[in-house]
């Protein structure tokens, strides 16, 4: 199984969805419908989830400060979760009111001053001003469905599809380069903080708690690195059984 998810996680990461990316303000937006299509010929059992409020709605936030959308993908026995706030064009949140910001115009550097007017002007007599004022438009649900689809994108990077977008890279590199792999001796020695021995390496949990042990391989709420090295664990003990055999 984990030799399953490492070579899913290298062929996700390996393959150059570049053709499908689009481009704005600076920031690259992989086709969700591409990036779904392409998820499921590695996992067909792939489900998403979005995450809803007490409420019902798909979105959290408030007025004032703008709003966040949640999604969680589960496949292969993991599930990873992504959240992704809700922006205009401009990559700005958007909240329920429309309101305004100001930006420096990169054009006031090349204007100089009029004297009768006090004013700045370009060489072609345009008017320059040392700050431009912009709108954020309010929110809507096209916005909110948008980020969505976009959040689970993201959401599916986390297994490796479209990864190196968010790494700044042109073209995915190799995967060997990304992360070093977790081994038998990393996933004996992995600590586990959050849990209920947080000073104790797994091996030592394997010793004294076997039923914590099999609690943490079933419960979904088990961060998947602490997954991944209890089933590196599992398959070695499995060896080792199956060679004294």
């Amino acid at each position: 199984m984990c030799k399953e998810i490492r070579e899913k996680f290298a062929e996700l990461y390996s393959l150059n969805v570049n053709d499908y990316v689009e481009k704005k303000e600076g920031l690259s937006y992989l086709s969700w419908a591409f990036a779904w299509a392409e998820f499921k010929k590695i996992y067909p059992d792939a489900t998403y989830e979005v995450k809803k409020n007490e409420s019902g709605r798909c979105y959290f936030g408030d007025e004032q400060i703008g709003y966040m959308v949640y999604t969680s993908v589960t496949a292969g026995g993991l599930t990873y979760e992504m959240w992704l706030p809700v922006m205009d064009n401009a990559n700005k949140a958007m909240k329920l009111e429309s309101y305004e910001y100001a930006v420096k115009n990169k054009n006031f550097k090349f204007a100089k001053r009029n004297d009768v007017d006090g004013k700045y002007y370009d060489n072609y007599g345009n008017e320059q001003k040392e700050y431009i004022v912009k709108t954020v438009e309010a929110i809507s649900m096209f916005d909110i469905n948008k980020a969505i689809m976009r959040c689970l994108v993201k959401n599916l990077a986390m297994f490796g599809l479209g990864l190196y977008i968010y790494a700044g890279e042109d073209l995915p590199e190799d995967i060997s380069k990304l992360q070093e792999p977790m081994t038998y001796e990393k996933a004996l020695a992995y600590v586990y903080k959050d849990g209920k021995y947080p000073e104790k390496t797994l091996a030592e949990i394997y010793k004294t708690d076997i039923e914590y042990i099999n609690e943490l391989g079933k419960s979904e709420t088990t961060p998947n690195e602490v997954v991944l090295a209890l089933c590196i664990i599992n398959d070695e003990i499995k060896k080792a059984k199956a060679n004294k055999q």
